[in-house]
């Protein structure tokens, strides 16, 4: 009898504490609208925050930012940091190589994002000194409490290329593990890696 009303006890608090987490990642989780993350983050995903996150950036963190026409809430991966110089290069080879001078010195490197790998057709070509789309590629400086971003689902997703840096004080916090859905690995993955690159360098 006291075996089973233990089992039972401890029946009764699983399913407290699951329907908690179920509260507090509903109440607490990020929902991901839109496919301009994918295929890291789908729609309907939901993401929780880390604390302590908010005004900081870090080189490829997915992070939710204000931004955009209407001050929406962004999920987008930071690319440049203050000070380091930025560009996007489009060739009949290659429709997006998004290269990187780490602090504006030492060698242009090239982003390498395996969730760009076959997704990316649409040519273009960045940066215009406030950090948006221009007909011809250029290396450009990322302002002080400026950042640089995109999307990893580049050919649909608004970003910098549209909305210029974005603003470091206008982070609302790094996206540190995926809640929902249960089925799917915690961790966001698709952390993009510095390469050489050896094509010709924008001016």
């Amino acid at each position: 009898m006291r075996a089973r009303r233990a089992l039972g006890a401890v029946l009764g608090t699983g399913v407290l504490l699951l329907l908690l987490a179920g509260v507090a990642v509903t109440a607490l989780g990020v929902r991901v609208d839109g496919s301009s993350m994918e295929p890291t983050l789908r729609p309907g995903d939901r993401v929780l925050v880390s604390p302590g996150s908010a005004g900081r950036v870090a080189r490829f963190d997915v992070v939710l930012l204000r931004g955009g026409r209407q001050d929406s809430l962004l999920v987008k991966r930071v690319i440049g940091l203050p000070g380091d110089k930025v560009a996007i290069v489009s060739t009949g080879e290659d429709a997006f190589q998004v290269l990187l001078q780490e602090g504006g010195k030492g060698p242009v490197l090239r982003v390498v994002a395996p969730q760009w790998t076959g997704r990316v057709h649409r040519a273009g070509a960045c940066c215009a000194a406030d950090g948006t789309r221009v007909p011809r590629a250029a290396l450009r400086t990322v302002p002080e409490g400026r950042f640089f971003y995109l999307g990893d689902n580049p050919d649909l997703s608004d970003d910098a290329r549209q909305y210029g840096w974005g603003a470091i004080d206008r982070v609302e916090g790094r996206a540190g593990l995926r809640a929902y859905p249960v089925s799917t690995a915690p961790g966001l993955g698709g952390r993009p890696v510095l390469e050489e690159y050896t094509g010709p360098l924008p001016p």
